[in-house]
């Protein structure tokens, strides 16, 4: 894609099964990475696995809810390669319950990582996009956060915060030639989506429904998402801000 080159790009929850897609696919097309992740240790393996030295990728251990500690990572990231052109918002969390199961606690969690996490970055990041001239943000929102999802309130509820504060930073700092839009996942087979169906009798029949409900079939892999990640925020996508796309094999449409 046009202008991925040399760019670089935040990653958080780079460690994970979506974010180690996204990384992968920004180093492919010749990007940097500043991975940020609050297990330490899974980044270390990630660089290993990517073959990736700090030159092209650079680990950032955060707890992301940590707005001194995000801004601090920020700015040492930007520091390594002088520049910053792309944020991606990936990292997230969830545990399925019905919501009157639930707890405040679980609730401040959730909300912690989810959604104050994506503005701690915003805050942190924007800054030096601008003064660079502009780039690119993506928040990997859910289309839990579009349409609900059962077992998913608080989840959802953040996710359809961060479409919506999406949409307003797209218009707020269209000005400063920021553009930010939103990639909403269905059902992906990852290590979040199995610790939420479960395991057992109970949790095979709910991956085996979801499977059923999308129109092609079969559920999404992590490496579904990072084209659409990298379309977002490369030259090709320089006339796109605040929107929001899914990429669910068809389970949820709107016309």
């Amino acid at each position: 894609m046009r202008g991925l080159k040399n760019r670089v790009a935040i990653v958080t929850g780079a460690a994970g099964g979506i974010g180690s897609a996204i990384c992968r696919r920004f180093l492919d097309e010749g990007a940097h990475v500043l991975a940020m992740d609050v297990n330490a240790d899974a980044l270390q393996a990630l660089a290993a696995g990517l073959g990736a030295d700090e030159s092209r990728l650079y680990p950032l251990a955060v707890d992301i809810a940590d707005y001194a500690a995000v801004k601090a990572a920020v700015d040492r990231g930007v520091a390594r390669f002088s520049k910053l052109d792309i944020l991606v918002n990936n990292a997230g969390w969830d545990v399925a319950k019905p919501f009157l199961q639930t707890d405040p606690e679980l609730w401040d969690k959730i909300i912690a990582i989810n959604l104050r996490g994506p503005l701690n970055l915003h805050k942190a990041a924007m800054p030096h996009m601008i003064a660079g001239g502009g780039g690119k943000v993506v928040n990997v929102a859910s289309d839990a956060g579009r349409v609900g999802s059962s077992g998913e309130s608080v989840y959802s509820a953040c996710k359809g915060g961060l479409i919506s504060f999406s949409k307003t930073i797209a218009r707020e700092y269209a000005r400063d030639n920021i553009r930010v839009n939103a990639v909403c996942p269905g059902p992906t087979d990852t290590a979040l989506l199995r610790s939420f169906v479960g395991d057992g009798e109970f949790g095979q029949k709910i991956y085996e429904g979801l499977k059923r409900a999308i129109p092609l079939k079969r559920l999404g892999q992590p490496d579904d998402i990072p084209g659409m990640i990298a379309f977002l925020s490369s030259d090709d996508a320089n006339f796109i801000t605040g929107q929001v796309i899914s990429v669910s094999g068809g389970l949820t449409m709107a016309g």
